[in-house]
């Protein structure tokens, strides 16, 4: 991996953590650049917990990852993407990609945009689990307006017993959060 340091986790703490997902339980973990907060993606309630946690407002929408496109085909449509092929070379990595959700995309991920925003994570840890899991919500682990934990101690300062499982590993070398274009217009929404 380019941008990450070697991480390997037990395949304990991975079928903990799906596990913990299972139930409907948060999961903290590392990402390329910041401390992740997550769950299922198709649990309203575990999802509504983390807007919760992070004073995030619900139209926002959230970031879901993956550990390969195939995974993602569930929640968007990549046949009205301009171009496909520049999606495809820059995952796994550090690029979420706005793309048109599905009609069956739940409205708690999408917000109140047609679209979704989606990863295609280079992270070791983030592909265990999401190999295991399946697909995976993927926040920072802050409040809103807070900097960005980069460590599980950190996370832990942020949301302690309100985090049903911390798994561990270091996050990645990048030191910004994941670029953000949109599928349609090639556009760069955050960089």
């Amino acid at each position: 991996m380019k941008h990450c340091r070697s991480n390997w986790l037990n395949n304990w703490h991975v079928k903990h953590a799906r596990q913990v997902m299972e139930n409907g339980g948060l999961i903290a973990y590392p990402t390329e650049a910041v401390m992740g907060l997550g769950c299922s993606p198709w649990d309203e309630t575990a999802v509504s917990r983390i807007l919760q946690l992070k004073r995030r407002s619900p139209g926002k929408g959230l970031i879901v990852v993956a550990s390969n496109p195939e995974q993602l085909s569930a929640v968007v449509d990549f046949s009205k993407v301009a171009s496909r092929e520049e999606i495809n070379e820059s995952w796994p990595g550090p690029v979420t990609w706005l793309i048109p959700a599905k009609s069956t995309t739940p409205h708690w991920l999408r917000g109140q945009r047609e679209t979704l925003a989606v990863r295609v994570s280079a992270h070791p840890v983030v592909r265990q689990l999401c190999d295991e899991a399946g697909l995976l919500v993927s926040t920072s682990a802050n409040p809103s307006g807070c900097k960005p934990a980069r460590t599980q101690q950190r996370a832990r300062a942020y949301f302690g017993r309100k985090v049903d499982y911390y798994v561990p590993g270091s996050v990645g070398l990048d030191l910004k959060p994941s670029k953000i274009r949109d599928s349609l217009t090639g556009r760069l929404v955050r960089d």
